[in-house]
């Protein structure tokens, strides 16, 4: 039982630690910030560029930016289990 605890007390660090978590990702002009509750915090453009080039560069730092954070969050639980 006491190691249960133990195990809820760290997930509870590794949430906190995640949740403060920002990975920002730019191409072009054009950045997206997340958090690392998966919410988008930043997006920047680049007004040289027409919508359609930034609507895409949006969704490749978006999905990049959840794939960091993702990898850091399974990094911490990786490390949780050691």
């Amino acid at each position: 039982m006491f190691d249960q605890l133990k195990q809820l007390n760290e997930l509870r660090k590794i949430k906190e630690a995640l949740e403060k978590e920002r990975k920002t990702v730019e191409r072009d002009g054009v950045s997206v910030t997340v958090s690392g509750k998966m919410e988008i915090e930043d997006i920047k453009l680049n007004p040289a560029m027409d919508a359609v080039s930034q609507e895409g560069l949006i969704k490749q730092c978006f999905n990049e930016a959840v794939r960091e954070v993702q990898k850091e969050a399974a990094q911490k639980m990786f490390n949780m289990q050691r």
